[in-house]
């Protein structure tokens, strides 16, 4: 069974940055998907890429700020978000699955991650 384990959760000032990874032995094959939760709010999709890396696709919320990428060499998936906002805060999930499509749709991914938080707050 895949084994999703996020890192570089944190607090950070509005405006500022962060980068998470999500790394598993074995998910090269998987499309990732990064989703958050914010405290009284469903999960939402953020962003997602396929097993290859040749396609990504961004939540209308965070285009223009949000970048994901792979290393299939280090079995590791990166989410770099810049120009943090209070309204990011949450906890964010990384989750495998066969595909990453137009519609960031948590029902097409099997394994998840444990989450890890993130609070932008001055």
């Amino acid at each position: 069974q895949l084994q999703l384990v996020e890192s570089g959760g944190g607090l950070v000032q509005p405006g500022g940055s962060l980068r998470l990874s999500c790394t598993a032995s074995g998910f090269t094959s998987y499309a990732i998907a990064w989703f958050r939760q914010a405290p009284g709010k469903e999960r939402e999709g953020v962003s997602c890429i396929s097993s290859g890396g040749g396609r990504t696709n961004y939540a209308d919320s965070v285009k223009g700020r949000f970048t994901i990428s792979r290393d299939n060499a280090k079995n590791t998936v990166y989410l770099q978000m810049n120009s943090l906002t209070p309204e990011d805060t949450a906890v964010y999930y990384c989750a495998a699955g066969p595909y990453c499509t137009g519609t960031i749709d948590q029902r097409t991914y099997n394994y998840w991650g444990q989450g890890t938080q993130v609070t932008v707050s001055s």
